[in-house]
């Protein structure tokens, strides 16, 4: 049981470990500029497959639950699913039903794991096969694997790799039981923290908030929502964004030359006295002072426009030192 493309490593591990009796995904969405109906990643790889698959808008209505009772399974599988499973379901497999999630629980249960392990600042993160229960992500842990977050990760890029991670350990855990078996560990309820689903609202940068926060922002947010932002009335997608050193600038010259704002005194950007959202300086990046230091601005999107480099960008939109961003 999945949806999204972090599942498919997933369902290809499944197929090519046991005998995959059943697939079961979200309804068919609208898709591309002609919004026609398409099947989700999963589904894809179904009928690829020419497995049985189904895609009901619920799970708890008496058909769907007489499809999966007739499959018969030994196991049930999820990951990325994008629905609770009522009780009816979880007591069909005739071992378990198992979940593949995108953190290291109790720590970030819930819909959106990998942008929340960005957004925290996480030094590490990882997948947990654990056994489900009728509550949200809480039931034992019965397998983990971890990674480190890179300093330049984004949600795309650790998806791929979890993914990866994710399929590695299913198979691990498939090989368990059939052998020693698993040891399933209680989930501590003081290290338990959740991450909502995310809106598109979630993307928006304020710019009083700290240079750190809105620079995970930008990572943790790609692909979706995107971090926005705005710049004389229209939407502006902030794409790849770093830090802005702490060292002094001064006016530079040449390639890569930031030009420093006018009357200026050499120092940090947190110490220039600009308000936040303010461009502080422009050349191959877009230096923005924030709440707390300042962030460069390598790669953004203008409303309606191709995506481009910080420096194409602030020359297509006649950007200079002195300009506001706004939330």
């Amino acid at each position: 049981m999945g949806t999204p493309e972090f599942a498919v490593p997933s369902l290809e591990a499944l197929a090519g470990a046991t005998e995959l009796v059943g697939v079961v995904s979200q309804p068919d969405k609208p898709q591309g500029r002609g919004l026609a109906p398409a099947p989700s990643p999963v589904a894809r790889d179904a009928i690829a497959r020419r497995v049985p698959l189904i895609r009901p808008a619920t799970l708890r209505d008496t058909e769907t639950l007489r499809v999966i009772a007739g499959w018969r399974p030994d196991l049930i599988v999820v990951a990325a699913y994008g629905k609770i499973l009522p009780r009816a379901v979880l007591e069909l497999p005739a071992l378990a039903a198992i979940n593949v999630h995108a953190s290291l629980l109790p720590r970030h249960r819930g819909a959106s794991p990998i942008a929340a392990s960005i957004l925290a600042g996480d030094a590490t993160t990882g997948v947990t096969i654990m056994a489900m229960t009728e509550a949200m992500d809480a039931g034992d842990i019965l397998l983990q694997r971890a990674v480190e977050i890179g300093s330049e990760e984004t949600t795309a890029t650790l998806t791929k790799r979890l993914a990866a991670l994710g399929a590695s350990a299913l198979a691990e855990a498939l090989d368990r039981l059939r052998g020693a078996g698993l040891v399933a560990v209680a989930q501590d309820p003081a290290l338990v923290s959740y991450a909502s689903r995310l809106s598109k609202e979630d993307g928006r940068v304020r710019w009083s908030e700290p240079a750190t926060t809105i620079e995970r922002k930008v990572r943790a947010f790609n692909p979706w929502p995107s971090a926005f932002t705005a710049l004389g009335g229209r939407a502006v997608k902030i794409l790849r964004a770093r830090l802005a050193p702490d060292a002094p600038e001064t006016e530079r010259r040449g390639h890569g030359a930031l030009v420093a704002a006018p009357g200026a005194e050499p120092q940090t950007p947190a110490a220039t006295g600009f308000e936040p959202g303010t461009v502080v300086a422009v050349g191959e990046q877009v230096r923005v002072a924030t709440g707390t230091g300042a962030i460069d601005l390598l790669s953004l999107q203008m409303e309606g426009r191709k995506p481009l480099p910080a420096r194409a960008f602030a020359t297509g939109a006649r950007l200079t030192v002195g300009a506001r961003f706004d939330d």
